[in-house]
């Protein structure tokens, strides 16, 4: 059997208001509304751009929590690569978008940006300064639109080395880095998909909350979810959800780490 590939990994947003998060992401970042559901006032919805892919989803009783509201010291929901940060800053200005921290170079090897949407979750546009050229590097002529080529959720977590533990020996992720002594902060991988893990003292959502509305932390699209789900069945994994096919055609399972976060992985339907 052919090791299943994971392609894509996209936050999940309690949002205020769907169609507001919509028109935000189309017309101040140049996202495409990939799903939404129903068609008017819809209450969950899916916005792209390349790589990059968000999950919004209102509901009357859930207030949204971004980071910043939890730990401001800790502000970034997401962090989505852009191979060029310098011409998409320049791009989302133009389009009238507000940065909440203008493009720089930061203090841990990152240049990028950051942008805060209407429920305050805070997006971090970038990428490691000693991977990727910068726009003076590239001749005139090569520039086109910027691309973003992944997004990164933000777990949060009450033991960093446990949780790399559990993604690296069960989920078959691999740690990107870790750091502090004892770690604090991490990334695990897995071909396109990267998680961000974050050490918090308390649970950054109520379980209870969690388990009622069935809050995700991140969702994963895989190309086929079916091999996936029964690698991690074989491997002991508990399951929030088992595989099933969705409305929609997609095939998904979810599964709950052992900090409650609860990771969506769907593959096409069949």
């Amino acid at each position: 059997m052919t090791r299943p590939t994971t392609q894509a990994i996209s936050p999940f947003f309690i949002v205020s208001n769907v169609d507001q998060a919509i028109a935000f992401y189309r017309d101040k970042l140049g996202f495409e509304t990939r799903f939404q559901q129903p068609d008017q006032n819809p209450f969950f919805a899916i916005v792209g751009r390349d790589g990059a892919q968000i999950f919004v989803k209102s509901d009357k009783d859930t207030a949204p929590l971004p980071n910043p509201k939890r730990n401001p010291s800790m502000r970034w929901d997401a962090f989505v690569y852009a191979a060029d940060p310098d011409a998409l800053a320049v791009e989302f200005a133009d389009g009238g978008a507000a940065f909440s921290v203008p493009l720089k170079d930061t203090h841990d090897g990152l240049r990028g940006f950051e942008i805060c949407d209407p429920d305050g979750y805070v997006l971090f546009f970038g990428r490691p300064r000693n991977t990727v050229r910068t726009m003076n590097d590239v001749p005139a002529e090569t520039l086109s639109k910027p691309t973003l080529l992944a997004a990164e959720p933000q777990l949060f977590v009450s033991d960093v080395a446990a949780s790399c533990e559990f993604y690296t020996k069960k989920l078959g992720f691999t740690v990107a880095f870790i750091y502090g002594e004892p770690p604090f902060y991490g990334q695990v991988f897995r071909d396109g998909a990267r998680l961000n893990i974050r050490h918090l003292d308390e649970p950054a959502i109520n379980p209870e909350l969690l388990d009622k509305e069935h809050l995700l932390s991140a969702s994963i699209t895989v190309d086929d979810a079916e091999p996936l789900f029964l690698e991690f069945q074989t491997a002991g994994v508990l399951f929030h959800q088992t595989l099933k096919t969705e409305s929609w055609g997609a095939r998904t399972f979810i599964v709950r780490d052992p900090d409650g976060n609860l990771i969506l992985f769907s593959g096409r339907g069949r």
